[in-house]
């Protein structure tokens, strides 16, 4: 058999989620189906002439029960069969799916074939569903090779609707549109229409091919902290004196602002002493941290908070977590969180 006569082998990993929901005729209540009847419920799949095959989460979990251990799960199922397929799909809900594409981005070290993220808002067995088309796309996408037989995609991306963004770079920016998810700090990977369309220049190419390393330990001892207007002197030092924490993601104002009072200065600045690294990521869904730009930023920045720059509050404590659980010292932790890893800051 020649070279252009194998077909893309491709594995399906089913988390949960509202994609895989189907209706019970006796209740009329939503309930997971089983995968291995896939072809069944998406007869239009067998017209990819793929080799499928999948795995599922027993038993499927909501995604706002979504963890650091499903993670690893996920990444655990990637590394045993990596060499077996030519590309992933994850179906999984949307509410932690950007969490989820963050977190596998770090994880999953030198990472050269494609891991495609998917989901649908209403489920696969619904007559409107968004499902259907997310799921022959993502398949799609996870098969796509170039003129040398390469994957196009060799990332962690999320597929949704018309569009394909980098994993650590999106965000779920609405419960109600089909088109649920954008990335406002980097364009996206391909555009879906009546041709799969990508964009070149913004997939992610590591230097050189290594073997996959999948990183495993995740250290959860780090929170995010969103600023509001009135926030007291008490609740913050409360949470920067959480028990066991080692960083936190600070959601500031628009372009990395924060109070100017000097009780507000001194309780950052006595956290960053103590071992704490802070970063300073926008409260806004697009820009990001310019922390010289104001007073109120320059302040701030004086304390030794690291600066987030555009990067997402999802990569941002996923990334602090994958730093942490490499056992890397403080001062590493802070230096690599000013690093562009796998496509997730612009610097």
């Amino acid at each position: 058999m020649s070279a252009q006569n194998v077909k893309p082998r491709i594995l399906i990993i089913y988390t949960g989620g509202t994609i895989g929901m189907i209706e019970n005729p006796d209740t009329h209540s939503l309930q997971p189906f089983d995968f291995t009847h896939l072809i069944d419920n998406v007869p239009k799949i067998k017209m990819l002439d793929y080799e499928i095959d999948n795995i599922q989460f027993n038993p499927p979990i909501d995604s706002s029960d979504m963890s650091p251990r499903h993670w690893v799960e996920i990444a655990r199922h990637i590394e045993e069969n990596f060499d077996r397929f030519d590309g992933f799909v994850v179906l999984h809900g949307t509410d932690t799916m950007a969490y989820t594409a963050s977190a596998l981005s770090f994880m999953l070290e030198n990472l050269h074939k494609p891991v495609i993220i998917t989901g649908s808002q209403l489920p696969i067995g619904e007559v409107r569903t968004d499902g259907e088309e997310n799921l022959i796309t993502a398949l799609q996408v996870a098969a796509a090779t170039d003129s040398t037989g390469e994957p196009i995609v060799q990332e962690v991306a999320i597929l949704f609707e018309n569009y394909l963004w980098r994993g650590n770079r999106a965000t779920k920016m609405s419960a109600d549109n089909f088109n649920a998810f954008k990335s406002n700090n980097y364009p996206p990977l391909a555009r879906i229409g009546l041709d799969i369309h990508f964009n070149d220049e913004a997939l992610w190419r590591v230097q050189a091919k290594r073997p996959l390393n999948v990183q495993y330990n995740l250290d959860p001892n780090v929170m995010i902290v969103d600023l509001n207007p009135g926030i007291t002197e008490g609740i913050l030092r409360h949470q920067l004196a959480t028990p066991d924490i080692k960083g936190v993601v600070l959601k500031t104002f628009g372009s990395g602002n924060a109070p100017t009072a000097q009780w507000f200065t001194d309780a950052v600045r006595e956290a960053v002493e103590r071992g704490i690294v802070i970063l300073n990521v926008t409260q806004c869904v697009n820009g990001g941290v310019h922390a010289r730009l104001y007073a109120a930023g320059d302040q701030l920045a004086s304390t030794g908070v690291v600066s987030g720059h555009d990067i997402t509050s999802e990569a941002a404590i996923t990334k602090m977590m994958y730093l942490f659980g490499l056992g890397l010292s403080v001062r590493e932790v802070r230096r690599y969180l000013e690093c562009s890893l796998c496509g997730e800051v612009t610097l």
